[in-house]
């Protein structure tokens, strides 16, 4: 698939998009449309601005050094734990204190209460701790079976 842009990172940093017309953006931000449900599809490239100059359908499908860019520029924007299991919790009221192992490491957080818990599908949570931090259950039905008895207690 051929793409209607070049991406380079110039040497400050900055990720610039010319168009094939030869309108360069500078400093432009690639913004997920799905982080959750699909975070390899929909990514608009935005102008600092926010406003729209390149869409992307998939990253798969660009040219390798692009995607590098793309998921370079994604992950250094986007901080979602990904909660693999929970340790313990420190009490079953609210506010309480978790202890998490992540996909970015092990952790703590403070609950501030069972609404900071949204369940996004059937079995996708997101819980946000006191500081406004999400953290992602991809899948409840992957969890252990401990950490699946302490989050119930909260749902």
């Amino acid at each position: 698939m051929s793409i209607n842009f070049e991406l380079i990172r110039n040497p400050f940093g900055k990720l610039v998009l010319t168009t094939l017309d030869g309108v360069v953006h500078e400093g432009v931000a690639a913004v997920r449309a799905f982080p959750v449900q699909a975070p390899e599809d929909g990514i608009a490239l935005v102008n600092h601005d926010g406003k729209e100059v390149a869409w992307i359908d998939r990253i798969e499908d660009l040219p390798a050094a692009v995607g590098a860019l793309v998921r370079e520029e994604l992950s250094g924007r986007e901080f979602m734990p990904e909660i693999s299991r929970i340790v313990a919790v420190t009490s079953f009221a609210t506010p309480c204190t978790w202890t998490v192992n992540t996909d970015r490491g092990d952790t703590e957080f403070v609950l501030r209460g069972e609404e900071d818990i949204r369940r996004l599908t059937a079995d996708t949570l997101l819980i946000s701790d006191i500081h406004g931090i999400h953290f992602l259950v991809r899948d409840v039905r992957q969890l252990d079976k401990h950490s699946k008895k302490l989050l119930d207690r909260f749902l």
